[in-house]
């Protein structure tokens, strides 16, 4: 199997899984084991506080002594073992310690196959754009997949479909992997690894853009805990749900299809600024326009909020880190973008929602509006 390949294979199976959990683990969550959206979402923030801390301190100790393949691995096999804690599981408080334990495992994944990304790319000059595209036309069969099932059956169906897609990306994690993703680290200690976090946290140029890539992922925080449940409750049928959801992926597949030809030249505060902007006007016409046709349009959105704003941090880390690094990198990002902020905001958020969903939607501009501020004031200083 070519780098390619094996690349494009792993996104798309991770991302079957990612396009379950995301979405329909809150309302799963309230629908099947019965908890209210606020203790939801304290679960669910638990979870990506969980996350962030594992992204942050566990997942450099696995790539320290393990090579990326072997980490992944035992990530895909421990994940299956773990959801099956669930089933038991009833109540609040045996639901939220599985939770922060599934979270201290599974999401580790990410950071793992976006350094393999990033690393290949360097190495072997792969086209990141081209099989970050297979990640979310993944993301995309699970949106369809539950919303199919989910209108057949009941919400019940979410966890059997998340256990077919883990098993799925436990098989595909044993194809043959590519050599440098199979290579051990280099002898290195855990202060080594920390030393490289300083180091990275140090740097004003990669500090300022770790922030606003931060904010601009943090935005999303309503979108994936409520964005269905927000639909179940304006009338919309689950099958269709699936469908509107799916429509921010399909366009995000054709931006990662065409980023490296039309994107890579692009300065990365460009795009900082395009997504800022952007991912203000999504959330703010949500709140306005409290109906299914308005959120539809806000779809189309998705491909400038978070694809654009995803792309730039890779394409920084990829010119501007050393290889050694990226790993280091993208724990960072994984640990604060696309957890911590959430876990921090869904509490928050969860309070918003039950007063009314759309200011849970408008409470994400408190990220898009200094996301964008900041780069404007750091642009020409830094040249990022």
């Amino acid at each position: 199997m070519k780098n390619q390949q094996w690349l494009s294979l792993n996104f798309f199976s991770f991302f079957i899984t990612w396009g379950i959990f995301l979405p329909y683990w809150t309302g799963w969550l309230t629908n099947e084991k019965n908890l209210s959206v606020g203790m939801a979402s304290i679960v669910i923030g638990a979870g990506m506080m969980s996350r962030s801390i594992s992204n942050l301190f566990l997942y450099p100790i696995f790539t320290i002594k393990f090579s990326l393949s072997v980490v992944m691995k035992w990530i895909s096999i421990l994940s299956i073992i773990i959801l099956f804690l669930y089933i038991p599981s009833e109540t609040f408080l045996p639901l939220f310690i599985i939770t922060i334990i599934f979270n201290a495992i599974y999401p580790n994944f990410l950071p793992a196959i976006e350094s393999s990304a990033t690393i290949l790319v360097a190495t072997d000059h792969i086209n990141y754009g081209k099989s970050r595209a297979y990640g979310s036309i993944g993301y995309a069969v699970g949106l369809i997949i539950v919303g199919t099932f989910t209108s057949l059956f009941t919400d019940a169906a979410i966890f059997w479909i998340m256990c077919i897609g883990l098993l799925f990306m436990a098989f595909t994690m044993y194809q043959k992997t590519p050599d440098i993703i199979q290579t051990k680290p280099k002898f290195t200690t855990q202060k080594v690894e920390y030393d490289s976090i300083l180091k990275l946290l140090t740097s004003s140029r990669f500090l300022i853009v770790l922030i606003i890539s931060i904010l601009l992922q943090g935005a999303h925080t309503s979108y994936y805990n409520y964005g269905f449940i927000y639909l179940q409750e304006i009338g919309v049928n689950s099958f269709y749900i699936g469908i509107i959801l799916n429509l921010a992926i399909l366009l995000e597949i054709i931006f990662f299809a065409i980023a490296d030809r039309y994107f890579q030249h692009l300065k990365v505060s460009t795009m900082y600024i395009i997504a800022s902007v952007g991912s203000s006007i999504r959330w703010l016409i949500i709140f306005l326009f409290p109906n299914v046709h308005i959120f539809m349009i806000s779809q189309t959105l998705h491909v400038v909020s978070f694809g654009i704003a995803h792309y730039a941090f890779i394409k920084y880390i990829s010119e501007n880190l050393e290889t050694n690094q990226i790993s280091t990198a993208q724990g960072l990002y994984s640990a604060f973008g696309m957890s911590l902020i959430n876990a921090v905001l869904s509490f928050g958020t969860g309070f918003l929602y039950e007063i009314s969903p759309q200011l849970a939607f408008l409470g994400m501009i408190a990220c898009t509006i200094p996301a964008l501020v900041f780069t404007m004031c750091t642009m020409k200083r830094y040249q990022y």
